[in-house]
């Protein structure tokens, strides 16, 4: 998934977009996503660690820091100057696909009689 990729899905442009403000680690990156995505979006775990390995052996993130709570390690993640490019690159894109419909969406002008 380069740079120049047409689209990502969803939850890859909501995990990309989660990580905007600054590192996060993967719970704070679920909740994020769930906020962001005003609920349509809830990853599983699994789902979660497989999209973020994909996302990093694609370059698109990278591991922040890692620390230790309760023992466990937490690792941060994020994004680097192709993911930060690609999640805007997105955004603009589907803007601009939003643009296209609701223009269309218009009500036709009549013309002056």
């Amino acid at each position: 998934m380069a740079a120049g990729s047409s689209s990502v899905s969803e939850p890859t442009y909501f995990i990309l977009a989660a990580l905007l403000d600054g590192p996060l680690h993967g719970h704070g990156i679920i909740k994020r996503v769930v906020d962001l995505s005003e609920g349509r979006i809830r990853l599983p775990v699994g789902t979660l660690y497989g999209a973020l390995d994909r996302l990093a052996a694609n370059g698109l993130i990278a591991i922040d820091h890692e620390e230790v709570v309760d023992g466990r390690p937490r690792r941060y993640f994020r994004l680097t100057d192709d993911g930060t490019g690609l999640v805007l690159a997105e955004a603009r894109r589907m803007q601009h696909a939003a643009s296209i419909v609701t223009a269309r969406a218009q009500p036709p002008r009549t013309a002056p009689s």
